[in-house]
């Protein structure tokens, strides 16, 4: 069996189970040639058998062998799952995950080993020694088994014991961090009280203070009570500030407001009323200088109507004016009161 890796113990327990295996088809051949056996005796006593009972014969005797060839199949099926049970059982105890692969089961080559070991070597053995000797499945807690358990046993302890450590270093660092968190709770209860008492100091101090500045002012009101001289004088002072805040507060009033009319000429709006307002004035202006030469040639005209009228007083019997001016005028004497309303007219729109 060296070609399939076994070593001496699982070569032994390979031997086992090939042992029972073949005991359990030597018994069931058995039962099939003792089916033929009662078969021959309860049939077969008479000379000749016609086409039908021999028929009816190997019909039962087909019947017969296939369920005990069927019963020693599903026997054979059951026996090898709880061999499987076995094994598997013992890799779970070790968190063994085994796997099987059924193409082998069918591989000629491998069966052929088998065969030829069941033929010399399974054959050459003492049946009686191995029969005496045969170990069975040993136990987790006998035989070999017990060296891997108490390896993976060994195994846990140290895994334990770097867990009791990690736990311990674990443990000290809550208990460190605990006793910090004592210490600034502690800190800041001392803290707290630290500064209670400079509250409290201030307060006091805060109260004498305000007890001092209460007295104060009542001294300060009963001197003014007191001397009412002093008092008025201050009131004068007072009186006097005031008047110069106030005449501060209206400069500064002023700058404000000529700051403000100053943003407000710098204004696009401001700039276009004013060349408006230029505009008009000047031709305000053009207006009032035409008025004022169309005043004073009328003027003119006026003066040398008068002097006209003068002369013709001067000279009785000349009633026509001798002005050129008036010289296609008619000597009615309506003339010259439309000339005076014209003028009076020209001065009341010049005022």
């Amino acid at each position: 069996m060296a070609e399939f890796g076994f070593n001496e113990h699982h070569q032994n327990e390979v031997i086992s189970y090939m042992r029972f295996a073949r005991s359990k088809r030597v018994l069931r051949l058995k039962t099939i040639d003792t089916c033929f056996e009662e078969l021959k005796d309860s049939r077969l006593v008479e000379e000749t058998f016609t086409v039908d009972e021999v028929r009816e014969m190997l019909e039962g005797l087909q019947a017969v062998v296939g369920g005990e060839v069927e019963t020693e199949l599903i026997n054979t099926a059951h026996t090898n799952v709880l061999l499987l049970r076995q094994l598997f059982s013992q890799a779970d105890k070790f968190f063994l995950r085994l796997q099987t692969d059924i193409s082998e089961l069918e591989n000629r080559e491998l069966l052929e080993k088998v065969a030829e070991f069941e033929k010399t070597d399974f054959k050459t053995t003492n049946k009686v020694n191995q029969e005496s000797s045969k170990p069975r499945l040993v136990p987790l807690n006998e035989g070999g088994v017990s060296e891997l358990l108490n390896k993976e046993i060994t195994r846990l302890q140290e895994e334990n014991e770097k867990l009791k450590s990690r736990l311990r270093n674990l443990e000290s660092q809550a208990m460190n961090v605990l006793d910090e968190k004592t210490r600034a709770e502690r800190a800041l209860k001392d803290l707290q009280k630290v500064q209670g008492d400079q509250q409290g100091a201030t307060r006091e101090q805060d109260l004498s203070s305000l007890e001092s500045t209460v007295a104060a002012l009542k001294e300060d009101y009963e001197r003014t009570l007191n001397v009412n001289a002093a008092s008025q004088k201050d009131l004068q002072q007072n009186l006097v500030s005031a008047k110069h805040d106030l005449l501060r507060v209206q400069e500064q009033l002023a700058m404000a407001e000529k700051e403000l009319d100053k943003k407000f000429q710098q204004t696009a709006a401001y700039r276009n009323m004013k060349e408006i307002l230029t505009k008009k004035n000047e031709q305000i202006k053009e207006i009032r200088k035409r008025l004022q030469s169309g005043l004073q040639g009328f003027q003119v005209c006026r003066s040398a109507s008068m002097r006209n009228t003068a002369n013709r007083e001067t000279q009785p019997g000349n009633h026509r004016l001798s002005s050129p001016f008036f010289a296609a005028q008619s000597p009615d004497s309506r003339a010259t009161p439309k000339h005076n309303l014209r003028g009076k007219h020209l001065a009341i729109f010049m005022v």
